[in-house]
């Protein structure tokens, strides 16, 4: 792809050696310049107002906080900078959070110098660019039913995500201060519901599913 502007970038990584591998495939094109890098999420924010790169290449998941929240504070005070996630992770969850959070683009680590400059150069002009395994992930959420097409109601949810963290009906009663004979009704209601047979089943669909959060 010819590009004649030279496009400048970021890169927030806590991976030292993976982040110097990435400095290195942009400082080796002369249409890319690396204006800045960040090891930890406390500094990307302010480097990136600092710096106002036209891409940020960040990893989503890092070991020391949220990298999402970043990329939704980032492209809060930065709209002008397209960012592009590149990470090692490529589960449903994480990329759903990825892209609502304001990601552009979603690679994966393995990507060849050639895909992670393309999607540079794409995500420049306001063209996204997923990983096949990113672009799965969204198909397969997308195909996943939601809590509501299971028709739980407000507690028998809250029964539900008590029994995913292992609650016997003792238990549940005792957290929800309602009668062990409620929640026997509410868990026999959810397994019906949810068309299984067994509380490990139910558990099994629930989290398949997400139907509450864990």
């Amino acid at each position: 792809m010819t590009q004649t502007a030279v496009i400048t970038v970021m890169i927030a990584d806590d991976h030292d050696i993976l982040r110097r591998g990435i400095a290195h495939v942009v400082q080796s094109n002369p249409s890319l310049a690396l204006v800045a890098q960040a090891a930890g999420l406390a500094e990307t924010p302010h480097l990136c107002r600092q710096t106002r790169p036209d891409i940020l290449l960040i990893e989503p998941v890092h070991r020391n906080g949220d990298g999402v929240e970043i990329i939704r504070a980032i492209r809060r005070d930065c709209p002008e900078t397209r960012v592009i996630a590149l990470s090692d992770v490529c589960d449903e969850q994480t990329v759903q959070a990825a892209i609502q959070a304001g990601v552009t683009s979603y690679l994966l680590k393995n990507a060849s110098s050639d895909e992670l400059v393309n999607a540079i150069y794409d995500a420049y002009v306001g063209k996204s660019t997923l990983a096949r395994e990113a672009a799965q992930a969204l198909v397969n959420a997308a195909q996943r039913p939601s809590a509501s097409s299971f028709n739980l109601t407000r507690r028998e949810l809250e029964v539900l995500e008590l029994m995913i963290h292992g609650l016997k009906n003792t238990e549940i009663a005792s957290t929800l201060t309602v009668s062990r004979s409620t929640v026997k009704k509410h868990v026999s209601s959810i397994l019906n519901k949810l068309n299984t047979s067994s509380r490990t089943e139910a558990v099994a669909v629930a989290m398949q599913n997400r139907i509450v959060p864990v």
